[in-house]
């Protein structure tokens, strides 16, 4: 499999980084982009230099490298998440603002049909972005609100992210363990 990953500057960086490492362990490849604006995100959210995050992609590209290989709709690709996705983000991408590489590659996305997961973490919601929302899921774009459940009875906040990035790898079709299903009765063992 090779999937795109991208990370935009809002709020959920930790998201992405979670999702990379279990992308990287089960050997799958991945291409990814971090917007300017993400790397401020993560300086401000995480401990993890920008540098050690990219390590754990198969491969990097600059969000304004519109000449990169995933840039065309030739580049064989499975499918692509950009996770957590700004509004902004989400904007351009309904709008066809093909001006960075992550709108360039989920216009791509739409246009050959592959999956496009927009985890989106904004809290409330615009009317104008809902109706971005609603015009995007309707173009074939898989909106994910980067939402934890709770019926898994977490016990920190680790066991929230992970219920999110098991999601999204159902959404990207990667076998997964990383969350208890619902009317699943065997629970995951916890560490006290």
């Amino acid at each position: 499999m090779k999937i795109i990953v991208a990370i935009t500057g809002a709020s959920g960086a930790n998201y992405a980084i979670s999702l990379l490492k279990e992308l990287k362990k089960q050997k799958i490849e991945t291409h990814l982009i971090i917007s300017e604006w993400a790397n401020e995100v993560i300086k401000e959210e995480t401990k993890i230099p920008v540098r050690e995050i990219k390590k754990l992609a198969t491969k990097n590209y600059s969000n304004t490298d519109l000449a990169a290989t995933i840039s065309s709709s030739s580049f064989l690709v499975d499918g692509m998440i950009i996770i957590p996705s700004t509004i902004k983000t989400i904007s351009e991408i309904l709008h066809a603002h093909t001006s960075t590489l992550t709108t360039r590659c989920a216009d791509n996305m739409l246009k050959t049909k592959k999956p496009l997961v927009i985890g989106m973490r904004e809290t409330p919601l615009s009317g104008p972005t809902l109706e971005n929302l609603w015009k995007l899921s309707l173009y074939g774009a898989i909106i994910f609100p980067l939402s934890p459940a709770f019926y898994h009875k977490p016990k920190k906040i680790l066991d929230m992210e992970n219920f999110i990035i098991g999601k999204a790898l159902d959404l990207l079709g990667v076998p997964n363990t990383k969350f208890v299903r619902w009317g699943n009765k065997k629970k995951h063992k916890r560490k006290q």
